[in-house]
């Protein structure tokens, strides 16, 4: 069982950026796509953002496209979401997950691991 630990949510006001990573323990995520999700309060869990197996394709939702970039290094075992531009509705806990599949996913059913999340906080 992999686990998934996410970090670098804060606090940054509209226009900001902020860096999300998620190091991964217990086994190699090398073979798998690894996926970004958000929840804001009384919403459902949202896809964000997706990586293949080896960082050669990349998905990303509409809302934030051209603001936000998902990396990965597979020799590090770690995921990074960076993300720009930052708006209020951006606001959410962000959640690190792991595919089932080579290929990324938009679908939350596709992942299989899930780390805790991180929150992020955009004020206007």
């Amino acid at each position: 069982q992999v686990q998934l630990v996410e970090s670098g949510g804060g606090l940054v006001q509209a226009g900001g950026s902020l860096r999300l990573s998620c190091a991964a323990s217990g086994r190699t995520l090398s073979t798998n796509a690894m996926g970004w999700f958000r929840q804001a309060p009384g919403k459902e869990r949202e896809f964000v953002a997706a990586i293949s197996w080896n960082g050669g394709v990349t998905m990303l939702a509409d809302s934030v496209k051209g603001r936000f970039a998902i990396s990965r290094d597979n020799v590090r075992n770690t995921v990074t979401l960076q993300m720009n531009s930052l708006k209020p509705e951006d606001t959410a806990v962000y959640y690190c997950a792991e595919g089932s599949f080579a290929h990324p996913q938009s679908r939350p059913a596709d992942f299989r691991s899930w780390g805790q999340g991180t929150q992020v906080t955009v004020t206007s």
